[in-house]
């Protein structure tokens, strides 16, 4: 029953980010939205991680599996991306290096920041 109390959480905030892109006629599609807004629930504390970790950590640990679905569409879209394959390339290459960076940025400006919470204590 708990498993199903949290993919029932998990979905409906799904379903209203949804409900939102479309009422709304929003650019940005209603799954974004939806982890938005579990995002502010859980930043908030008005949604509580114990109360959804069991289902999250089944959608993590099956990621992969939810990466079928792009790899296939880019299979049968093969026509449409060989005439710009090398720009695609380009792009991913150039995009890959950014998001390296930024992390490594990221997690070196955290670290630096928990040690120096740590070292005033």
């Amino acid at each position: 029953m708990k498993i199903f109390r949290e993919a029932i959480i998990i979905l409906g905030i799904y379903l209203i980010g949804e409900i939102i892109s479309r009422v709304l006629s929003l650019p940005v599609p209603g799954n974004i939205l939806g982890m938005i807004i579990l995002l502010l629930l859980l930043c908030t504390k008005v949604i509580k991680t114990e109360q959804i970790e069991t289902t999250t950590n089944f959608l993590l640990d099956h990621l992969a599996f939810f990466f079928i679905p792009a790899g296939v569409g880019l299979m049968t879209s093969f026509g449409i991306i060989k005439d710009t394959w090398f720009k695609l390339i380009i792009v991913c290459v150039i995009t890959t290096i950014i998001i390296i960076a930024s992390t490594g940025l990221m997690v070196q400006f955290i670290s630096r920041r928990i040690k120096k919470e740590q070292g005033e204590k």
